[in-house]
């Protein structure tokens, strides 16, 4: 499978591009006729965007992003639909889309599995399918290509500053993981445990949250209820909302977080950052939302006949409090 890796540099431009409505190329700078601002002969392209849903600000960030490259003055008519984290429902939708006769599909979905026979139908149908932020388990043939972001990698890189933090002492971690079967929720926690492998932190309990805030806190409550404020160390949320529900669930029970517990979570939005920056949370490793005006030039690039990397990544930075605080003010998310 043919990989391309976007720097982070890369991606702050077309971040900035996707809130200004402004175009930028597909990937790494190569000969493209994707450029989202171009009209063509002035033809709209109808594409459908199947999103997961709205449980969190990472995804009302990508959302927007989306909404934005996807417009009218950049050439393209939007046909949304938000599953609402109900694969049975976004499964439903694409093959409205299938019906209604689109001219590219793009799908954020819900979770890998069960994608087999919607994606054969799309490609029967001769509809490009196009997969942005998360992945599925089918075929890669029945899909154009993908880009997001290396989630096992942000697991990762959460795992070695935990490792290199706390690993030389027992220490007791709780998980709040994502979406029971999506990409970032089982990528996130296997680039996690690899990297804590041979530590002294133990998981002594892990459960979803859905990647919501009151997920989380509810959560975090039952584990609080369980253990205690003094039998937790250190929490792992696979999203900053989770970590920021977490919060609540421990300042409720009369604990400080990012002292009597401390957090690492996954995302880097404004509210996670202020956190961060405020010293409830301890290490956030980013995923950028804003790719948006990258989906819309591939989407152009496939239906020109262009050959397209089958997986566009794009590179992660990751923060402490002191490079939250430099950064936090000029961040569009």
């Amino acid at each position: 499978m043919k990989k391309s890796f976007l720097s982070t540099i890369a991606l702050a431009g077309a971040a900035a591009l996707a809130l200004t409505a402004c175009s930028s190329g597909s990937d790494d700078g190569g000969d493209s006729s994707a450029d989202p601002g171009s009209g063509g002969d002035g033809e709209l392209i109808t594409v459908g965007f199947a999103q997961t849903g709205a449980e969190s600000g990472w995804r009302a960030a990508n959302t927007e992003s989306m909404e934005t490259a996807f417009s009218e003055e950049n050439g393209f008519e939007l046909v949304f639909n938000a599953a609402d984290n109900d694969p049975a429902a976004q499964i439903s939708a694409v093959r409205g889309f299938i019906n209604q006769g689109v001219d590219a599909i793009v799908i954020a979905p819900v979770v890998e599995d069960g994608w087999d026979d919607v994606l054969q139908e799309a490609a029967d149908a001769g509809i490009p399918v196009i997969l942005e932020d998360r992945t599925v388990s089918a075929s890669d043939d029945l899909y154009a290509t993908w880009v997001g972001l290396d989630f096992e990698e942000e697991g990762r890189m959460a795992g070695a500053w935990a490792a290199e933090q706390y690993g030389g002492e027992p220490t007791n971690m709780v998980v709040l993981e994502g979406t029971t079967g999506s990409a970032p929720a089982n990528d996130r926690a296997a680039g996690f445990s690899a990297a804590i492998e041979g530590t002294q932190i133990e998981t002594i309990a892990s459960q979803t949250g859905d990647f919501t805030r009151d997920g989380g806190k509810s959560v975090m409550e039952g584990y609080i209820a369980q253990y205690g404020i003094e039998g937790i160390d250190l929490v792992f949320a696979h999203n900053d909302d989770m970590g920021l529900g977490a919060i609540e669930a421990i300042e409720a029970a009369g604990g400080v977080p990012g002292e009597d517990i401390k957090i690492i979570t996954i995302d880097a939005v404004k509210d996670g950052m202020q956190a961060l920056v405020d010293g409830k949370i301890n290490y956030i490793v980013e995923c950028n939302p804003l790719l948006g005006d990258l989906a819309a030039g591939l989407v152009k690039d496939v239906l020109a006949g262009n050959e397209v990397e089958k997986t566009v990544y794009v590179e992660d930075q990751a923060f402490d409090q002191a490079a939250a605080a430099e950064v936090i003010d000029s961040r569009a998310y």
